[in-house]
């Protein structure tokens, strides 16, 4: 498995929206989704692997939350210094 990566959406200079790509390729295709925590989407793809973290509210994510979200999911918490570019960005 390739390393998980982090992308982060701007508009008018502030983060609007994240993904958290736990495949670590792009263009994996979502069939469905599970909304986890507020402002926190989980993508599946049809196999029911999941794909994806969609943070819709990155300015009020925490990094508990997230690891909450990971751990469920079976994959390796962040660490604070993951975390920080989301943070950095807000």
């Amino acid at each position: 498995m390739q390393q998980a990566f982090l992308e982060v959406t701007f508009r008018g200079g502030r983060p609007f929206a994240a993904y958290y790509c736990l495949t670590g390729k792009t263009g994996s295709r979502s069939s469905k989704s599970r909304r986890f925590e507020p402002g926190l989407v989980v993508d599946y793809a049809r196999n029911g692997e999941a794909i994806g973290i969609e943070i819709t509210a990155p300015r009020k994510l925490t990094l508990a939350a997230m690891n909450r979200v990971l751990e469920e999911l079976g994959c390796p918490p962040l660490t604070r210094a993951e975390f920080q570019p989301l943070r950095a960005a807000s």
